[in-house]
């Protein structure tokens, strides 16, 4: 089969990355509302409140299925994808670029544009081209996570209607640096976090081929390197959770850097007041010193529940996608 050239074959991921992306993101969106309330929250969890004996402060959100029952009781079923429209309109050109910074990248490490050759670079190019591709994706789509993070913290009453009623607030209050609130923190979380992901992908793609050769050989078969959508998806599934575990607490400072100053209800407890962390060190010492190590990894139960299937599901249907359309532009 014939190699699309260097254009058509950055527009391929491109597109692959953007449709796989969306379906994640919208499968998922239930789970992320529910890891940012908690993230956002700074009072302690019932659970970690007893284990500290420190039951002076009530919490919004105490457990999982109670946030859950929460959200929907007060906001219905379409709380659960608040903020999704920013969320889709960042997730998107994040995935596009980031499949095709990816696959450049690979390629040109490799020496070869052809993806069942990139499966053979080391573990440690395959690390660092995650990385990088995940901080040109970052830096390309930053202000719509933030804009998603707002929207989806927010709660009842809502602070702002739409995405646009927040885009020209943050301009007004915060200028135009607002809009990138939160990206140092978020850089440094995307260094690991999509090294982790794509290197330990591959990584474990590579572990599925060599048990599936074995097999093969020993049944004289010779589909040993094709891989089924069910180990694609373990595949993902696995990547997505090692990535999340280790990078939750740089996750849980870029939330509050994102909702500095967000006039939330009440209800919702104490807010994070304008200018309350001066920089990520700061953030961490603080977010340490006031709520304790658990303090940097609320909400990270719907977080590893959301990562595991996400990044299955950004893996499963990107492979495929990108199959299709590939098949497609070489068949004209």
């Amino acid at each position: 089969m014939e190699e699309p050239g260097q254009l058509k074959r950055a527009l391929l991921d491109a597109t692959a990355g953007a449709i796989a992306g969306g379906i994640s993101r919208t499968v998922t969106s239930p789970l992320d509302v529910i890891k940012i309330r908690f993230q956002v929250q700074l009072e302690p969890t019932a659970s970690w409140a007893l284990i500290r004996r420190d039951l002076s402060g009530s919490s919004k959100y105490s457990g999982m299925f109670q946030a859950t029952k929460e959200i929907f009781r007060e906001e219905g079923l379409p709380g659960f994808w608040r903020g999704n429209v920013p969320a889709l309109l960042m997730v998107m050109p994040y995935t596009a670029i980031q499949f095709a910074v990816l696959h450049k990248l690979k390629t040109f490490v490799s020496g070869s544009s052809k993806t069942a050759d990139h499966i053979n670079l080391s573990p440690y190019l395959s690390y660092i081209s995650g990385a990088l591709a995940g901080c040109a994706a970052t830096v390309g789509s930053y202000p719509f996570d933030l804009l998603r993070t707002i929207l989806a913290s927010q709660g009842e009453p809502k602070i702002y209607p739409n995405m646009r009623s927040a885009i020209f607030d943050i301009l007004r209050t915060r200028g135009f640096r607002g809009l990138y609130a939160g990206l140092s923190p978020t850089l440094v979380e995307i260094v690991p976090y999509a090294g982790l992901q794509f290197g330990t992908y591959d990584t474990f793609k590579r572990w599925c081929m060599a048990w599936n050769n074995l097999r093969s050989s020993s049944i004289s078969s010779t589909t040993g390197d094709s891989l089924s959508s069910f180990q694609l998806f373990i595949c993902g599934l696995a990547a997505g959770t090692c990535a999340k575990l280790v990078c939750h607490p740089l996750d849980v400072v870029k939330k509050r850097f994102q909702i500095e100053g967000l006039q939330r209800h009440p209800k919702y407890g104490a807010r994070v007041e304008q200018r309350a962390y001066r920089n990520l060190f700061d953030a961490l010492h603080r977010i340490l010193k006031s709520e304790g190590w658990h303090g940097l990894y609320k909400g990270i139960v719907p977080s590893t529940i959301k990562a595991a299937p996400a990044g299955a599901v950004t893996f499963v249907a990107y492979e495929f996608t990108s199959d299709w359309l590939e098949s497609i532009i070489t068949s004209t």
